[in-house]
């Protein structure tokens, strides 16, 4: 595994993400900029899924979720930052929090997997 490649893409495409998020529909350069963030998106699953999506399914496993697997790009957050919000990434089920709102998130810097639960926890569950 290729940590500082990975790292570079989810950096991008979080950027990416970000640029897309504050424009409207009807922006000129909406269509342009979703067009490119869903090529670095198919760049991203294509050279590094295999990989994440088996670190995911640990997290998902050791969590005791039975909510399914998505491609790493499903868990990215909206914004670039060092911690993910509350309702960023991706919602699961977890037998550990049971009646809570427990979110996934794949960060970089270090490339990594968060669990946030609520506004309160957040923890690393996998680190590249």
């Amino acid at each position: 595994m290729d940590i500082q490649s990975i790292n570079t893409a989810l950096v991008a495409l979080i950027e990416k993400k970000a640029e897309l998020h504050v424009l409207k529909y009807d922006d000129p350069r909406y269509d342009e900029i979703e067009e490119a963030l869903h090529d670095l998106e198919d760049d991203f699953n294509d050279e590094y899924g295999d990989e994440l999506e088996a670190a995911l399914d640990k997290v998902h496993r050791d969590l005791k979720s039975d909510t399914d697997v998505l491609l790493p790009t499903a868990y990215l957050p909206s914004q670039p930052g060092e911690a993910p919000g509350p309702k960023e990434g991706v919602w699961v089920d977890s037998e550990k929090y049971p009646g809570k709102e427990a979110r996934i998130t794949l960060i970089p810097n270090p490339v990594r997997i968060m669990l946030t639960v609520g506004k309160q926890v957040q923890q690393e569950l996998w680190k590249a």
